[in-house]
């Protein structure tokens, strides 16, 4: 018995353009039969992606900044309010510190939405409050950490998750220094 192994044949490429992601994009033409809504729904995704990215977390941004202005709304409050004594020395009363945080916050959340000439200003506000945010994780270490462990709290998850909000606004940041400068992305 003999076996032999056929090996399959590609068909010649076609000049197409590529995809971001280094993969050929089809022609109307060529595209395969089936529902076209989740094609354009992912082009209208990619077309206004820093649009979207930038709204969202200015929405969280706005929402969590109203929510401080209403005593005991906000889930973070107490966290806020003793990480920010502790950066001011006690210096300062806690009603204005939460309520300069409310500010501020609705601030950033303001300038992410609105863009244009608010958009540097909102993400270098943003970059500092979220350092922060971020020193309470040494500063309030009781509060942030599970004791004898290295798991955060539900008030650490709170501030680890911000890491995400950070990469996004790296993302807007990159994208509007690099179109100010007129530096351009390689394709």
């Amino acid at each position: 018995m003999s076996s032999h192994t056929v090996e399959p044949s590609l068909s010649p490429t076609s000049e197409s353009p590529e995809s971001p992601l280094g993969e050929p994009q089809l022609d109307q033409a060529a595209r395969p039969p089936g529902p076209r809504f989740p094609l354009r729904l992912a082009e209208l995704v990619d077309t206004h992606a820093l649009l979207l990215l930038r709204a969202t977390v200015g929405i969280v941004f706005v929402g969590f900044g109203m929510l401080k202005l209403f005593p005991s709304a906000s889930p973070a409050e107490q966290v806020a309010i003793d990480a920010a004594t502790k950066m001011t020395l006690g210096f300062v009363p806690e009603t204005p510190l939460l309520l300069s945080l409310a500010a501020l916050e609705t601030a950033i959340g303001i300038g992410l939405i609105v863009g244009r000439r608010l958009l540097r200003p909102a993400l270098v506000a943003f970059f500092l409050h979220m350092g922060g945010v971020f020193s309470t994780l040494f500063l309030l270490p009781d509060a942030m950490w599970q004791p004898h462990s290295p798991a955060p709290t539900m008030e650490g998850q709170y501030v680890v998750k911000n890491v995400v909000l950070v990469a996004v606004c790296l993302v807007v940041a990159a994208n509007e220094w690099s179109r100010r400068t007129g530096a351009r992305r390689p394709d």
